[in-house]
């Protein structure tokens, strides 16, 4: 590659005695070291192409950014590695492709999915006979998904707010539907037609019972979208969940279902609010019970370790299918024609403001298994004994 700098500086040589030229190429080497050191430490990734858009330099940003080392690379179409662009195009210092290039943004997949910005100076501009162009590239996926957080934020911030105020709304009337039903209930007393009074008694109970689950199905709504911080004190989790089974015990008979219990001996207490661990509960027991339908086998294991308080609720249902697994915390997500879609949700909420963590386990036909963790009260960290000094 000859240009008018390098004509120069042969042209310069030629008139230098050989310590000067040493001297003169002991200096372009510490200027190339330098400028070496630069391009390296930057955060953007830089790439020089020349004639045929074929790759001269590259550094280490860039190296990452597409998944190539120079050494492969040098010499080699750019095009290889960033596709969609007519480089040759470009590099002819077509205007109207210039202009379309400034900031440009583009979608890379390769080595790992990024958004990757980038615009373009030709060599040109530096040295008129020059040809080809230096390319500098930056990572803005990080500002793309903040960007994205930040209007769902806002956008989920307004449909709360909406959905709260629909949910009050509702409860309102739904109030005025139970007290009239209670009226009716009691008017059908008086009536002498024994027949007509207990049929129409029982579709009094079918309104009753539906229109007291719309109420819990807003309270459940409310909760989630409203939660309170939770007012931790020391709790027992054997108790805790001693008095939710017992709570759910008719459900748990008239479904058949059969509870199992296995018992860690001396769990220590943990720091939770008991209203809201007992919420958790009763929607995992619910939820397993909804999947096993009549009859099947709940399981129910606490467990500790150095760090957490565990327990695992394991039913012997349908299962998850792998393709529901990434969306069952997801509101109103739910493949079951009784659910509401809201309770696993309400249940990651619980634990992520305990400081605890939930795990899932699930095998299609075989059942699911749902494990709470719960930080320990008495957890402490273990500090390493100092070595003792020699005296």
């Amino acid at each position: 590659m000859k240009s008018k700098f390098l004509d120069k500086l042969i042209d310069r040589l030629d008139r230098m005695d050989s310590d000067s030229v040493q001297t003169q190429f002991l200096h372009l080497a510490r200027e190339k070291g330098l400028l070496e050191t630069i391009f390296q430490a930057i955060q953007e990734g830089i790439i020089v192409v020349g004639s045929g858009a074929r790759i001269r330099y590259a550094n280490r940003m860039a190296e990452g950014l597409f998944g190539f080392s120079l050494d492969d690379a040098e010499g080699q179409p750019i095009a290889r590695y960033i596709r969609d662009i007519d480089w040759e195009k470009v590099l002819n210092l077509d205007e109207d492709e210039w202009e379309k290039l400034v900031r440009r943004e583009i979608e890379v997949t390769y080595p790992d999915h990024r958004f990757v910005e980038f615009y373009m100076v030709p060599l040109a501009v530096v040295e008129e006979q020059e040809q080809g162009a230096v390319i500098i590239f930056r990572d803005v996926t990080r500002e793309r998904e903040t960007t994205a957080e930040s209007i769902e934020s806002e956008r989920l911030k307004a449909l709360t707010l909406l959905a709260a105020g629909v949910a009050h709304e509702i409860g309102n009337p739904l109030n005025s539907v139970t007290i009239h039903l209670q009226l009716l209930e009691r008017e059908l007393d008086d009536l002498p037609d024994e027949s007509m009074r207990e049929n129409l008694t029982e579709l009094v109970d079918i309104s009753k019972r539906e229109v007291h689950r719309l109420d819990r199905i807003i309270t459940q709504f409310l909760r989630a979208i409203r939660p309170s911080l939770p007012d931790r004190r020391p709790v027992a989790m054997e108790q805790m969940l001693d008095e939710t089974l017992e709570l759910m015990q008719h459900e748990i008979s008239n479904r058949r279902i059969l509870v199992e219990r296995e018992q860690a001996k001396d769990l220590p207490t943990v720091p939770a609010d008991e209203t809201q661990v007992k919420q958790a509960f009763f929607n995992i027991i619910k939820n397993a019970l909804q999947a096993m339908g009549d009859g099947g086998i709940l399981k129910v294991r606490t467990e500790m370790s150095s760090r957490f308080v565990s327990i695992c609720f394991e039913d012997n249902g349908p299962g998850i299918a792998p393709e529901n697994l990434g969306a069952i915390y997801e509101a109103y997500h739910t493949t079951k024609e009784e659910g509401s879609g809201l309770g696993l949700m309400i249940v990651q909420r619980i634990l992520r403001d305990h400081g605890g963590e939930i795990e899932i386990s699930s095998m299609p036909e075989r059942g699911t298994a749902f494990t709470l963790h719960f930080p320990r009260d008495d957890v402490r960290m273990a500090l390493l004994e100092a070595p003792k000094r020699n005296e």
